[in-house]
């Protein structure tokens, strides 16, 4: 059983992974309104898999005897500039994430709960490739500068990617 302060804190997780979905899926749909289906698909996946994590969460909360609680969301942003400020936003976002899980880890070895431990690692694991993927885009988004025919390559790369 994990402390009260510690399942409110992954409760709080649970939440923003919800919430990250949500962001994603905004993303998504600045892309189509744009006609960037590729880029629209890698945010529809992203999402997808954010509604994944929430659910391990909702799963680890449960079997650790607490209870899920589901919180209001906020407004995602709705619009961009480009391509590249997208893929900035998701970037920021996703050190945010990492942030937040890497402080549920120090309070899990704080409270010496090592399940909790055990189960963040995935995270923190998937965190470092989440980012990483993020900055490959941005970069590359830099690198094309605009150009027609490297935006399209990179859409129909995009368009590719499954859960």
């Amino acid at each position: 059983m994990a402390s009260e302060k510690l399942l409110k804190e992954l409760n709080d997780q649970f939440n923003f992974e919800l919430l990250s979905g949500y962001y994603y899926m905004a993303m998504a749909a600045y892309c189509t309104g744009e006609d960037y289906n590729g880029f629209a698909n890698f945010f529809i996946v992203q999402a997808q898999e954010e509604y994944t994590h929430a659910m391990k969460f909702f799963d680890f909360i449960n079997d650790m005897g607490g209870r899920v609680t589901t919180l209001a969301m906020e407004e995602p942003k709705n619009d961009y500039s480009s391509l590249v400020e997208v893929f900035e936003v998701a970037l920021s976002h996703e050190k945010l994430v990492t942030s937040k899980i890497n402080k549920l880890l120090d309070l899990a070895n704080e409270e010496n709960s090592y399940p909790t431990v055990s189960f963040l690692q995935w995270f923190v694991d998937e965190q470092l490739e989440e980012e990483n993927s993020m900055e490959t885009i941005l970069t590359k988004l830099k690198r094309i500068d605009g150009n027609f025919a490297g935006i399209y390559m990179l859409d129909k790369e995009l368009g590719q990617r499954t859960l």
